[in-house]
């Protein structure tokens, strides 16, 4: 177990942590969240031993191996499968020992080591991470400096999942994948065999592969059983309880001081004065929580266009003469609000491109309104802006004429406050860089807005006031992302760029996840339309009644383990289960844990299993 007592940090001489203690037991998977700025990737450096405590310890199992993804992986020569392996030092140390020693006692021990690790599977089992990160099998060929800084990013995730170490650290680890990638992380963490920590801001990653959330707020450290939404909810019910007690207990201190200022000067009624007094000096203030700042975006509104404001007949569009996807027959109203799902490298960044005019179209027509304006976001601009100049000195070069108030309201407008309007990029941090491109994007007013990958660096305060700021926009808005909550809150149309064809997924985005997901993928066919499948002879209404019974038996299955799960959870979260004398105690419930976890396992294969056979059978 991970154990965190009475810890004190600082940085800069700003205190970010003060006597904050949690234990975060052995196997479990842990969101840590925040603001932006509270501390959280200090908290991972202080646990790898990088930072010194001002006071308090952090304890865990002797010998336990932490890992975290590197800033960067080097553009070396060396393969992508090759760099995996390597991440596992006591495989290569024990292969390396095997080529050269000559002792036979130390041969067998060798042997037996490597078998113990399964020394012999790890080709595979690195192939499989990187193919889940979204390298093919001739990719994970090339060396490392084939790739960019993003795609090298992938490549140390996959090698620190490879290593499997006692304590995974992740710091915003989907910030460099695609939906695929993030939707394959979120399935691997689950069945991940230690514990792990990450820092996410997505909010389906921890619905989905975390049971606790670590809150790191006005510099204390609280856990809490669960995913994100059931810890949302408890910190809402908490700070409600918390405020009504300070209400009650502000009317009992007036109701008090009313009384000792009405008769502390009649003799007749001092001792009564004198007993309230001391009754007001006794009572503890409970302290209303206090509400930060509600993050905002305000984009301009547009003037309403006649539709389609773009439209596409059989456009084709490429590099050169490499043709990316053909066919194209697109038709873009400013109401739309279209997600474009697919593979990285099908070609969403050059529909997006092209759509945005940054890529003219090789054959066909494409008609856009004439006064269309598109404002346009994707991650590389945020690292083009000027470092050594502020936001504010942005706008003025885009807006000269524009008085500098006007300027700081928009700034403000986009959570850029006074100190950050006039401090220069290179030291404002990943989010307030984001809300200056953003703000930069939608400054024209644009008819149709592309974002792609908007949510990367932002908080999750910051991502909802995105949905809301997208939900009231007045134009049409195209997204790449692998934030799964952000489509689902704002795409009402969505759009599968595969195999060089653009066409309408008619699907929900959870059936997409799904399909993704499965090892048997359904075939798709034109317009996004899974091919039906012919339905197996002799499949009777009795059958498939049958079939129908055993998945809500599989699903009543799992969803009882899902409740011993969350009570397990919540009985090893007890520190007092943690002290010496119980020990013993701790063990047999570790060890429930795991028998819980893996029967969870099972249990969902087996109602995936069934899905799937009656899928087969054709039954709706």
């Amino acid at each position: 177990m991970l154990k965190i007592s009475d810890i004190t940090y600082s940085v800069a001489g700003r205190t970010l942590v003060e006597n904050a203690s949690v234990t975060i037991p052995t196997g479990h998977k842990v969101g840590l969240v925040g603001r932006n700025g509270s501390g959280k990737t200090t908290l991972f450096k202080i646990i790898r031993g990088e930072m010194v405590l001002d006071t308090g310890v952090v304890n865990m199992p002797k010998g336990w191996k932490i890992g975290g993804v590197s800033q960067e992986v080097p553009g070396n020569e060396v393969s992508l499968i090759d760099t995996v392996l390597r991440a596992d030092t006591e495989r290569e140390a024990l292969l390396a020992e095997a080529e050269t020693t000559t002792d036979p006692a130390r041969i067998s021990e060798v042997q037996t080591r490597l078998a113990d690790i399964d020394a012999w599977s790890a080709e595979a089992r690195a192939a499989t991470i990187l193919r889940g990160l979204g390298f093919t099998h001739d990719e994970q060929l090339q060396p490392c400096s084939a790739f960019s800084g993003g795609w090298r990013m992938r490549v140390a995730l996959a090698a620190v999942l490879f290593s499997e170490p006692d304590l995974l650290l992740l710091d915003e680890p989907t910030n460099y994948l695609d939906l695929e990638g993030a939707l394959w992380l979120e399935a691997y963490l689950v069945k991940y065999p230690h514990t792990v920590l990450i820092v996410s801001h997505d909010r389906e990653l921890l619905n989905r592969s975390v049971g606790g959330i670590l809150h790191l707020e006005d510099k204390g450290l609280i856990y809490y059983t669960g995913t994100y939404d059931m810890f949302a909810k408890q910190r809402a019910q908490k700070r409600a309880l918390l405020a009504s007690a300070a209400k009650k207990q502000d009317a009992k201190r007036e109701h008090l001081q009313a009384f000792v200022d009405r008769f502390k000067a009649k003799a007749s009624k001092a001792k009564q004065a004198q007993s309230r007094v001391k009754a007001l000096e006794k009572m503890e203030t409970i302290r209303a929580p206090e509400d930060v700042a509600r993050t905002v975006f305000t984009f301009p509104k547009p003037e309403e266009l006649s539709p389609p404001i773009i439209a596409t007949e059989k456009a084709s569009v490429g590099y050169g003469e490499t043709i990316i996807l053909r066919d194209l027959n697109l038709r873009i109203d400013q109401d739309d609000r279209i997600a474009l799902l697919g593979r990285n490298g099908e070609g969403k960044s050059t529909l997006s491109k092209m759509l945005s005019d940054r890529l003219q179209i090789a054959s066909g027509t494409m008609t856009t309104s004439n006064k269309l304006r598109i404002g346009f976001f994707a991650q590389h601009q945020v690292d083009e802006l000027y470092i050594d100049e502020t936001p504010l000195e942005h706008l003025l070069r885009e807006r000269p004429a524009e008085g500098q108030a006007r300027l700081r309201a928009r700034l403000a407008g986009f959570g850029l406050g006074a100190d950050q309007a006039d401090t220069v990029v290179g030291r404002l941090s990943g989010g307030q860089k984001a809300r200056l491109s953003l703000l930069l994007a939608t400054l024209p007013a644009p008819h149709l807005l592309i974002l792609d990958e908007p949510t990367n660096h932002l908080d999750i305060e910051s991502r909802e006031a995105l949905v809301d700021a997208l939900t009231a926009y007045s134009g049409a808005v195209i997204l790449v992302s692998h934030d799964m909550h952000l489509l689902s809150m704002v795409a009402d149309r969505l759009w599968l760029v595969k195999d060089g064809h653009v066409s309408v997924y008619d699907e929900d985005l959870e059936t997409y996840r799904k399909m993704l997901l499965s090892p048997d993928k359904p075939t798709k066919g034109k317009g996004g339309k899974p091919v039906e499948k012919a339905k197996p002879k002799g499949q009777s209404q009795e059958q498939i009644k049958a079939m129908r019974l055993d998945v809500r038996k599989c699903e009543d299955r799992v969803n009882k383990i899902n409740d011993m799960r969350d009570k397990l959870a919540k009985k090893l979260a007890d520190p007092v289960l943690y002290e010496e004398a119980r020990k013993g105690e701790l063990d047999t419930w570790n060890k429930k844990y795991a028998e819980v976890m893996d029967a969870h396992g099972r249990a969902e294969s087996m109602w995936m299993a069934a899905l799937e056979k009656l899928d087969a059978a054709g039954a709706k």
